[in-house]
């Protein structure tokens, strides 16, 4: 890594101290053809377990950072690059007066700061947000640019690794903040206003970090953008929700996890705030099985006309691509309802032990939202007394997109089965498939693998043991399990090179285990 120079006397003069200290320390420097410097650790490495030595720059600068050695008027000066490298090493070792400095000091128009706090720190988000205020009140600087975006979000990995690893990490951060600026919307941009972006995790008993922030937020709403992509609530009373919205505009949270208890009154007065998020891709509901009103005047009309405005609000979203809900009963028979007034196709839909109906089922092969789909997921949905004629229907419309299947747990048939072998056969974007806790004997298993000789792309496949495997009360005979199931690897080897596919029993009530067959026999640890 090339050695940058910093303008600023003082800081040459630490900066050198600190590589004579770290010289004495037991490092050699070896200059190279290229005229780079390394450093060549005098010792045992592999007891250090070091593969490849820090660079000069990076002792130095850990020095100088360990020993709290830059005062205000160093950063003001000091080369841009070296910032990053100084913020990681600040955050790391918790140098709450350094942290503060740098963030009054940075010289770029993003900070990104929530890839480096791991965890919630609240020492150190105070320290961040102190800086924030400073650096507001101070005004102008030639040598800094504005702040415009403080990014608390766990991401933007990459964008530290290119300024701590790259040689030019001058050019590197410029292009970065472009590529930043770029983004955002020109009316925010405007208002000239830095944007704090944050994935809240709000439950009915806030941890100290979150208290101070949404206290904080709410205290600068005015001068600040505060803005929301991910949001999981978690058993919280709606109308606790309304000072959350107050400050986070709904319209910009981009994923919703819902995990409550709520009433089916509650969730109705959470309606309007659900249809003002407009731009969400991801979407999880659970466990909303638990949905009841609670009062003694309790109507069947009443019920509907909550139901109705719930979903009536899934036709305001302009670019949902995943749906996923975990036991929600209350949408039975509303299906229908729920894929027809999306406006964009889904990628992902997943209903995973819920209760579904006949009818819901037929939607499913008319509802042009679902004839893109990568991925279908019906586990612990029991289809045991459907006709899964509409279900084929949906195979065949994506048998050109579908990348995973998920059916485990639908206690299905073999009548069932082979009502979907013809659709299955055409799937040829499948990799993943899981046909666990179903009831298929031998020969129907036997079909179902002749089927897949288009599979070309698969990768994981998760199948039933054949009932055969069973006696009369219920128990896998281990003679026969091995013996089935290695027919049915013969047989699937006979079409195609299988990668990572296994054939398992129900789970084992006793301890909770499978018997998976794969190359081998793996019993359940009531038989090892």
């Amino acid at each position: 890594m090339a050695f940058h120079l910093l303008s600023c006397g003082a800081l040459i003069y630490r900066l050198q101290k600190a590589i004579f200290q770290a010289l004495l320390g037991g490092l050699y420097v070896l200059f190279t053809h290229e005229f780079q410097l390394r450093i060549l650790l005098i010792g045992d490495l592999k007891k250090m377990n070091v593969h490849t030595p820090p660079t000069l720059q990076k002792l130095a600068i850990q020095t100088l950072v360990r020993e709290e050695a830059l005062g205000m008027s160093d950063l003001e000066e000091m080369a841009h690059g070296l910032f990053p490298a100084h913020f990681k090493e600040a955050i790391d070792g918790r140098y709450i007066k350094l942290i503060k400095a740098l963030v009054i000091a940075w010289p770029f128009h993003c900070l990104p700061v929530g890839a480096l706090m791991r965890t919630t720190d609240l020492e150190t988000l105070q320290a961040v947000l102190d800086g924030v205020d400073i650096r507001r009140t101070i005004g102008f600087h030639p040598r800094r640019k504005k702040l415009q975006y403080l990014d608390l979000r766990n991401v933007h990995h990459s964008f530290w690794n290119i300024w701590t690893d790259s040689e030019d990490s001058d050019y590197s951060a410029e292009i970065l903040d472009e590529k930043k600026a770029l983004q955002v919307r020109p009316r925010y941009a405007l208002r000239q206003r830095l944007k704090v972006t944050v994935d809240l995790c709000i439950r009915s008993c806030l941890d100290e970090a979150q208290t101070w922030f949404l206290k904080w937020a709410q205290e600068r709403k005015g001068s600040l953008y505060f803005c929301c992509t991910k949001m999981k609530i978690w058993t919280l009373p709606v109308k606790a929700l309304r000072h959350i919205f107050h400050i986070f505009d709904p319209e910009h949270i981009m994923e919703l996890e819902l995990n409550t208890e709520w009433t089916l009154l509650e969730l109705t007065h959470f309606a309007p705030y659900f249809g003002q998020m407009r731009n969400l891709c991801k979407v999880f509901l659970a466990p909303l099985h638990k949905i009841d009103f609670h009062l003694p005047n309790r109507t069947r009309v009443t019920e509907v006309k909550c139901i109705n405005k719930f979903v009536s609000q899934f036709s305001k979203f302009n670019c949902l691509q995943h749906l996923f809900m975990f036991c929600v009963h209350f949408l039975r028979s509303q299906m229908n309802q729920v894929l027809g007034c999306l406006m964009t196709p889904l990628k992902t839909f997943s209903i995973t032990y819920s209760l579904i109906s006949q009818r819901d089922l037929d939607s499913f092969a008319c509802c042009q939202s679902l004839f893109q789909l990568k991925h279908l997921e019906l586990r612990g949905v029991v289809l045991l007394d459907l006709d899964l004629m509409p279900l084929r229907g949906l195979l065949m419309k994506v048998a050109g997109t579908l990348e995973t299947l998920d059916l485990q747990g639908c206690r299905m048939k073999d009548s069932q089965l082979s009502v979907l072998l013809p659709a299955f056969k055409q799937c040829s974007q499948i990799s993943n498939i899981n046909f666990y806790n179903n009831e298929f004997s031998m020969p129907f298993l036997k079909d179902l693998l002749q089927h897949t000789a288009n599979w070309s792309k698969m990768n994981v496949e998760q199948y039933p043991a054949p009932l055969e495997c069973y006696d009369e009360f219920a128990q896998v005979s281990v003679e026969r399990f091995v013996r089935l199931c290695q027919d049915l690897m013969d047989t699937l080897r006979a079409i195609r090179q299988p990668k990572n596919t296994s054939f398992a029993t129900d789970i084992c009530h006793t301890c909770g285990e499978r018997w998976v067959f794969d190359q081998v026999a793996n019993l359940c640890r009531c038989w090892q």
